[in-house]
């Protein structure tokens, strides 16, 4: 009976001191428990945001000018409503569509416009909010999708490589400037990452500079950008970059179009780009002459660095068109940076093709009907000889056929 009862007593000592510990850790949890936070539900009244969004760029007595439209989304009026028009029949998340009240949803001209104003001003995402009627989150939503949407609809188009016309006309204006056989100028610019993850730093860190992200571009005269490679790391320099662009490959491929040119007497078979110093003298490289030492290397090197600063303008305005790319990017995601990239250049190239006739200086048109005999022409038939069908990388790095066609070009201008 002693025993019986000893254990009795050991269980209900056991029973209290578990339930005097859990009580205290009630007590404990319960006064350190975080209250929940509830999402506060904001009624923007959106239909009111179309109405005055309509009312002020997009309906016949508009409040505001072509002009002001034009500064204000960076394009003419025709051609944003051709994005519009393309988006939202292309995809989903552009159309209108009724919730699960029966109400409209925000419109394709809301969203678009949010993301214009964000590319176009570089500014957080909820500065929209107050005219267009649409929060941050949703902002950020029409950005990416809007940069998805633009690649895929006219990406193919507008980063395409020159086609046997376009070569042909850059061969007309580049002979025109005294360069025959030139495409255009390429060069390299840096795009800050505010957001760069600490571990990633050091390789996209100059220095004690802030990490960049490097865009690589062919440029020609009106400002279209022909080649865009995006993507390596701030820490190289613009022959690193060159080791990994791709801007020989349809050349070395066979892909590109064959060229030939005549200057001073001399045939060659290779376009070629003006560089800075930089760059190796390569046959597809014209540079200037750093310390000229005749009347004719003067001109040259004159001619050279005024011609070569088409791919300098065309970053200046597509900085200037779209401030997203001039200010620090903000942007955690290395993928989505890059497609905001791509889709400025391609806009950058839809506004060109649109604007050019313009502000466009040079008349071609005695090439094209015939008048003068051209230099420079697209070759279309194919060499028999396979060994003439693809250069090699010798034939694009040949330092020979560099020298040669620099003073042939000196000679020229």
């Amino acid at each position: 009976m002693s025993s019986s009862s000893s254990d009795e007593v050991d269980e209900r000592l056991d029973e209290i001191c578990e339930e005097y510990v859990e009580e205290i850790y009630n007590d404990i949890v319960e006064a350190q428990t975080i209250p929940q936070r509830t999402h506060a539900y904001v009624e923007r009244h959106r239909e009111g945001g179309q109405d005055q969004l309509w009312n002020d760029y997009f309906s016949e007595n508009s409040t505001f000018s072509t002009q002001l439209f034009r500064r204000r989304f960076r394009m003419n009026k025709e051609l944003f409503l051709r994005l519009v028009h393309g988006l939202e029949a292309s995809f989903p998340f552009f159309q209108q569509r009724r919730d699960a009240t029966g109400r409209w949803s925000l419109t394709a001209l809301q969203k678009c416009t949010a993301a214009i104003r964000l590319l176009a001003y570089g500014t957080a995402a909820d500065t929209v909010d107050e005219y267009l009627r649409l929060g941050e989150t949703t902002a950020l939503s029409c950005l990416h999708n809007f940069t998805d949407g633009i690649i895929l609809l006219f990406g193919e188009e507008y980063l395409r490589r020159p086609t046997p016309e376009d070569l042909q006309r850059l061969l007309d204006i580049g002979e025109k400037r005294g360069f025959p056989g030139m495409v255009g100028s390429i060069d390299c610019m840096h795009w800050e990452w505010k957001n760069c993850p600490t571990a990633w730093k050091g390789q996209y860190a100059r220095g004690s500079g802030k990490p960049t992200i490097v865009l690589e571009a062919v440029a020609s005269q009106d400002l279209w950008i022909w080649h865009a490679f995006f993507g390596p790391p701030g820490t190289l320099n613009d022959i690193n970059v060159l080791d990994r662009s791709p801007v020989f490959d349809d050349i070395l491929q066979g892909r590109a179009p064959r060229v030939k040119y005549v200057v001073n007497g001399h045939t060659y078979k290779l376009g070629y780009y003006l560089t800075d110093g930089i760059y190796p003298k390569w046959s597809t490289f014209i540079q200037s002459i750093t310390l000229p030492q005749t009347p004719q290397q003067e001109l040259f090197a004159k001619v050279q660095e005024a011609t070569r600063k088409d791919v300098e303008r065309a970053f200046g305005v597509l900085q200037s068109r779209f401030a997203i790319v001039r200010n620090p990017v903000k942007t955690l995601n290395k993928d989505k940076i890059e497609k905001i990239m791509r889709a400025c250049i391609i806009l950058h190239n839809m506004i060109v093709e649109d604007e050019r006739d313009g502000y466009s200086r040079i008349d071609i048109s005695e090439f094209e009907e015939g008048d003068v005999p051209r230099c420079s022409e697209v070759e279309t038939e194919w060499p028999t000889n396979l060994n003439n069908i693809f250069p090699t990388r010798n034939d694009l790095r040949d330092r020979q056929t560099h020298e040669r066609l620099k003073t042939d070009l000196i000679q020229n201008i």
